[in-house]
């Protein structure tokens, strides 16, 4: 049965929740689950913008049809080809067959490449218009937001903005479609963090620049491909796409990441993160062995100050370690200040190597020397340790 939302006059939400996925791309856990968005504007002509994922195609062609109250589908506006918003697309021209495809030339190709799609589309591209009726559809290149293809919609006349896979994140909703800036900070900005770093977040000068299209436009509805619609409070949640896509850090705070065999190295790790809360900072401690890489990598741009305290294995770094490092280089990670430990029993290394791959990241500053620990923590390192937490708190004020 349908569950279809009109959320403005004339336009429909007419995506889903699967809360059953347990990894999104195969790879980021989501254990609160996600929404897959489309939605319909009614005007003189229809028009859908996007489609959805195979998960909820039967209550996204239920909430369609209701929607469009036997109506004509004129246009489909494809503004991102990836297969969570696509899938459905044969589907949809199986039953609307005589709908006209919007989209952009990369995407056209792609559309060829994943359904065979052999039809007419009308190609657009930066600053094109499309009348449909009272209002007017304004279309933006988006590309590598997160994909090359990508287009935002833009309604003049009413200050609709179709954004994509831009303003989205994890997690399901629940009942309500549009977002309310308290639950949201509450209830979806770590997942809406963890969303844009992991899947956005190596593109931020391609976000920036088309950040700075929407600052030209005057903006009372955003709608994303995935989570909450923005209406009120949206200045807020901008802020944080300013901050993140610029790889300024979101807060003034310490993140400490280690990885230990034995418990000597957490030890140690821990000694530092207590040195730095004594003295006023804020500070989290995380596992890298534990911990899904893609919260590491979120908690890693979210943070002013890291602390990376690895034990040394096979000579280098210890695996977990080195796997997060690696992917803290493929985000493009940036503008922090850092500090180094390392253990080992007989020959460390690994601060020497952790030093080489963070000091290769652009603006990055290394606060002290690294600190090493041989074995176990004894008096002297331990003194050593808390003088770098202090100096890491000293350094954050």
């Amino acid at each position: 049965m349908q569950n279809c939302q009109e959320i403005a006059a004339g336009l429909f939400y007419l995506g889903g929740n699967d809360r059953r996925i347990a990894l999104f791309e195969s790879a980021y856990p989501v254990p609160r689950g996600v929404s897959y968005n489309s939605y319909l504007l009614k005007d003189e002509k229809n028009v859908l913008f996007d489609t959805v994922d195979n998960a909820v195609g039967d209550v996204f062609f239920e909430n369609l049809a209701y929607a469009l109250d036997g109506e004509q589908l004129d246009y489909v506006v494809v503004q991102h080809m990836e297969p969570d918003h696509s899938a459905t697309f044969a589907r949809l021209l199986e039953r609307y067959p005589s709908v006209t495809v919007v989209t952009s030339q990369k995407a056209a190709v792609m559309l060829k490449n994943y359904f065979g799609f052999a039809g007419k589309a009308y190609l657009v591209k930066e600053g094109d218009t499309l009348s449909i009726g009272k209002r007017t559809l304004t279309f933006v290149a988006a590309p590598m937001v997160h994909w090359p293809e990508v287009l935002f919609t833009y309604v003049p006349e009413e200050g609709f903005l179709f954004s994509a896979d831009a303003f989205g994140t994890f997690g399901a909703l629940a009942g309500n479609v549009i977002a309310e800036k308290d639950v949201f900070a509450a209830e979806y900005l770590d997942d809406a963090r963890r969303y844009y770093f992991n899947i956005v977040g190596k593109y931020g000068v391609q976000v920036q620049s088309v950040l700075k299209k929407a600052a030209g436009l005057k903006i009372s509805m955003v709608c994303p491909l995935h989570g909450p619609i923005w209406k009120d409070d949206f200045a807020w949640y901008l802020e944080k796409y300013l901050a993140w896509s610029a790889y300024r850090p979101e807060e003034k705070c310490v993140a400490v990441f280690y990885a230990s065999v034995y418990g000597h190295t957490q030890n140690a790790a821990e000694i530092v993160a207590s040195a730095a809360a004594a003295k006023g900072a804020r500070v989290r401690v995380f596992d890298v062995s534990v911990t899904d890489k893609s919260e590491l990598v979120a908690e890693a741009f979210r943070s002013s100050h890291l602390v990376f305290a690895s034990t040394t294995y096979n000579n280098g770094i210890f695996v977990s370690m080195e796997e997060f490092l690696n992917d803290l280089k493929a985000h493009n990670f940036q503008n922090r200040a850092y500090a180094v430990v390392e253990n080992g029993s007989w020959a460390p290394q690994a601060g020497a190597l952790t030093d080489g791959v963070l000091s290769s990241f652009k603006n990055m500053r290394r606060i002290g020397e690294k600190t090493t620990v041989l074995s176990a923590v004894n008096e002297e390192s331990r003194a050593a340790l808390v003088a770098l937490g202090e100096a890491i708190a000293e350094d954050l004020r």
